[in-house]
Formats: C-alpha cells, sequence, structure tokens
C-alpha cells in the first residue's frame, strides 16, 4: 500500500474517531484532543514523502486537533475551544518533562529499550521551544478566526469558517515553527518550500475534515451529555 493511500486512510479513521469522540460528549472530545498532542510529539519524528513532498509522522494527528478545536468551537463556544487548547499545551508539558525524567533513570542489565529511548525522547530545546510556542499561536488564532466568521456569517456557510480558520492558522503553524526550529540550521537552507510542503500536506486534511464537520451537525445533540 501506497504513502499516499495510507494517508488518506488514517485521515479518514482519525477524523472518524473526533466525530465518535464528539458524539460522546465534550470530556471525550478534550481527552482525544490531548492524545492527540501527546502522539504528535512522537509521530512528528517519523519522515516519509506523501505526494512528491516531505512529510512528517505528525501532520495528521495536528491537523486533527485543528478539527477538534473547531468542533468545540461551533458546538460549544469558543470559551470551550480555548479551555481545550490550553488543557493541550499542559498535556505536552507534562509529556516532555516526564519523558526527560525516564529517559534519565540509568537502565539495569535486563533493559532493551534504552537505545529506543534515547532516539525518541532526546529534544533539541529549540524545536521544544518552537513546537510549543507555535501550538498555543496557531490554535489560539484557529479558535478566533473560526469564531469571528461564525458571528459574521450569522452561523451560516459552515464550510467557509472550517477551512477557513484552519488553512490561515495551519499556514502560521508551518511557517513559525519552520522559522523557529530551522532558520539558520546547515540542511534547512530552503526553507520557504518547507513551509508550503508542510502546509499542503495540512491543507489536505482541512479538506477532507469539512464532511466530518457537518456530520457533527447530525450526531451531536445525541451526543452531548456532560
Amino acid at each position: 500500500m501506497s504513502n499516499e493511500v495510507l494517508f488518506i486512510l488514517q485521515s479518514l479513521v482519525l477524523l472518524s474517531f473526533a466525530l465518535f469522540a464528539f458524539r460522546m460528549g465534550r470530556a471525550w472530545l478534550i481527552g482525544f484532543l490531548a492524545v492527540n498532542v501527546v502522539l504528535m510529539n512522537i509521530f512528528v519524528l517519523k519522515q516519509m514523502t506523501l505526494f512528491g513532498l516531505a512529510a512528517t509522522g505528525g501532520n495528521v494527528l495536528y491537523a486533527s486537533v485543528f478539527l477538534c478545536t473547531d468542533l468545540l468551537c461551533e458546538h460549544y463556544g469558543k470559551k470551550e475551544a480555548l479551555k481545550a487548547v490550553r488543557i493541550g499545551f499542559f498535556v505536552s508539558v507534562v509529556f516532555v518533562v516526564m519523558s526527560q525524567f525516564i529517559l534519565n533513570f540509568a537502565p539495569n542489565d535486563w533493559d532493551f529499550a534504552q537505545g529506543a529511548f534515547e532516539t525518541i525522547f532526546t529534544l533539541s530545546p529549540r524545536i521544544v521551544a518552537a513546537s510549543m510556542a507555535t501550538y498555543l499561536v496557531a490554535q489560539h488564532l484557529d479558535v478566533y478566526i473560526f469564531d469571528k466568521i461564525k458571528r459574521a456569517t450569522r452561523g451560516r456557510m459552515l464550510w467557509l469558517r472550517n477551512n477557513a480558520s484552519t488553512m490561515v492558522s495551519q499556514f502560521v503553524d508551518s511557517a513559525m515553527f519552520t522559522m523557529l526550529a530551522f532558520y539558520g540550521v546547515p540542511g534547512f537552507e530552503a526553507i520557504f518550500q518547507i513551509i508550503i510542503f508542510t502546509w499542503i500536506i495540512k491543507i489536505i486534511v482541512a479538506v477532507l475534515d469539512t464532511p466530518f464537520m457537518y456530520l457533527s451537525k447530525v450526531v451531536g445533540h445525541a451526543g452531548d451529555r456532560d
């Protein structure tokens, strides 16, 4: 199975999980967002090529976080969406701190995982700082744009606020992270190309998630249990 087919399949499965979490209620959706925040910090280490573009394993997961905040903003309001963003940031901080503790325990003679842990959890302070700063800025921007368009259109044109907010905030996310993490680093001279390539991958997921936003209108009421 090609990377592109796997990418589309993974996107649809992940977006389906997001819709199921929404169906179960607000707490489930926020929990799902938090899980994705942790996973994308791990999966981002996986490098691959999609549609001829360089991508990472975190692209789909990160894009799904925007669907979660859009669902929260649409059905529960801006305040709840911003709360979820900050919970996601807190979970990310906990993950980073705890991973450093477990990495620095001295392994005994029977341990077989230390090498893999060092590969996965040894962090670059610059990349961690770039990732966390970018997450806060891009996610807050997504929520504010979504809410502004919803108010301006009086609740109409769901497709517009879903896609416009995600596309703008995803561009900011790609540009900000790439500049903060890789500007001036040898081997990353083609900064603009990296920004555009990563943004295009995220845009594909943004387009795929639009039907799931409309489906949330069908399943949402029965799932608002909390």
